[in-house]
């Protein structure tokens, strides 16, 4: 057996709201040397924003106290490091949060976390904005401007930079908040290896780490395609772990004795997941060209992953901003057998035409026949007849009151139209804001970002 150094990075969440066992479960199935933990998705930025409005102590994901509660002895009395994105639009707050839980636990002096800060825009945006980056929707060219008003939160997607450098100043838990998934997993292997801020292929590999990892066990066997009738204990699923070598080359593991599967079929699904060009996988460390992922099969769930190369960054950092884009409501009923569609498609009917009587203009109004047509549309081939069909529909308006009197005419429609609803439930429908997602670029050197290391 090689002698090799390997160092070892554990997934443990791949979302806010994934398993709240699987952090303990890595840090105590085997030997792992950090435990990275990835919460934040584009909506989380604005929903954590509006908590943080209403109580500025929050603003964090706090899950992630739960977390730690249950790996701190790990942290403590094995040196295994935790580097998470929990802190959202508060990371300053979700550190003391963690010093708290050390606290009660007697274990303060042993925690260092170290607090990654500057990715929130938000206070800054009218400063850059004046000063002349617009913030130009990336797909549309339009300049923030045009919604500024509406805006909830604005995150710089930040690099494994910080994060290295809060490891190097003693951090054992470090929080950030807007960093990219895949920095996660990326810094801890290149203060570990000492890589280059120009070693491209190195970093790119560990980037390709981490994005193999960021979604938990998506690359384990969860949610996983390929001969999913025959992965092997989905109740008991290990999540996976990164064994790096110093050369770039590393291998997807996951502890003995757990369930699902580790193979070149379920990494090579996680590998294309949310990949544009498979040439210029753009982060804020380097760009990683994903046609050089070599697999291979290294034993029993465990593949190896070598042959990346990678190129230098660019001079932009992608930015997340979430605005208030009005109001929507979603009402559903299930009709029965014989005839659900038929019935379903009336009921659908019936409702147009009673707003439409009503004089309600939406911005869009949008019907599913969930079990016939509402995953696969027109592809779907009817084989006979649905024993049932729910009937979803959907809409969205600037008006409150609008969307409002919509959700007032699902309910008559269980006795005043079609036979046969059986699942009517939950009572009228819920209006809720519209969160839109405006993604934009900024020019790298208007985002500073800050460490600090607490204890």
């Amino acid at each position: 057996m090689s002698s090799e150094r390997i160092v070892r990075v554990a997934s443990g969440q791949g979302f806010w709201g994934d398993w709240l066992d699987a952090p303990r479960r890595q840090v105590e199935g085997g030997p792992v040397d950090y435990l990275m933990l990835d919460y934040l998705a584009e909506v989380t930025m604005s929903i954590l924003q509006k908590q943080k409005e209403r109580d500025p102590s929050m603003g964090y994901a706090r899950d992630f106290i739960g977390a730690m509660e249950s790996v701190l002895p790990a942290v403590t009395d094995r040196g295994v490091k935790v580097i998470a994105n929990a802190g959202g639009v508060n990371p300053l707050s979700c550190a003391h949060a963690v010093l708290d839980v050390a606290e009660a636990r007697r274990v303060a002096g042993n925690v260092r976390v170290g607090v990654v800060t500057g990715d929130d825009l938000l206070p800054r945006l009218d400063e850059l904005l004046a000063s002349g980056h617009a913030l130009a929707h990336m797909e549309t060219g339009e300049p923030l401007s045009t919604v500024r008003d509406r805006v909830l939160s604005a995150n710089a997607y930040i690099g494994s930079t910080p994060i290295v450098e809060a490891l190097a100043r003693g951090a054992n838990v470090v929080v950030t908040g807007r960093s990219t998934d895949t920095a996660l997993t990326m810094a801890p292997l290149r203060y570990e290896f000492g890589w280059g801020t120009e070693d491209w292929d190195k970093l790119a590999a560990g980037i390709i780490a981490g994005h193999i990892i960021e979604c938990g066990a998506q690359c384990s066997g969860g949610n996983c395609l390929y001969d999913w009738r025959n992965i092997p204990d989905l109740a008991n699923i290990g999540y996976p772990i990164v064994e790096a070598k110093a050369d770039g080359t590393f291998t997807i593991v996951k502890h003995p004795n757990t369930g699902g599967r580790i193979n070149v079929q379920s990494v090579s699904e996680q590998c294309v997941y949310e990949m544009g060009d498979p040439h210029s996988y753009i982060t804020p460390d380097v760009v990683a060209d994903f046609t050089t992922i070599h697999l291979a099969a290294d034993g029993e769930n465990r593949v190896k992953v070598f042959g990346i190369k990678g190129r230098a960054a660019t001079d932009k950092l992608k930015v997340s901003v979430a605005y208030r884009s009005g109001y929507k409501a979603v009402g559903t009923l299930v009709y029965a057998w014989p005839d659900a569609l038929e019935k379903a498609q009336l009921a659908d009917r019936v409702l147009r035409e009673r707003l439409e009587n009503m004089g309600l203009r939406f911005d869009s109004l949008l019907t599913e026949f969930v079990g016939v047509s509402s995953t696969h549309g027109p592809l779907t081939v009817q084989t006979g007849e649905a024993p049932e069909v729910q009937l979803r529909v959907g809409v969205r308006a600037q008006d409150r009151k609008t969307v409002e009197r919509f959700t007032r005419e699902i309910a008559p429609l269980v006795l005043n139209g079609p036979p046969s609803v059986t699942g009517f439930a939950g009572g009228r429908p819920k209006v809720e804001d519209i969160v839109a997602y405006w993604p934009a670029l900024v020019d790298k050197a208007v985002v500073k970002t800050m460490v600090e290391v607490l204890s």
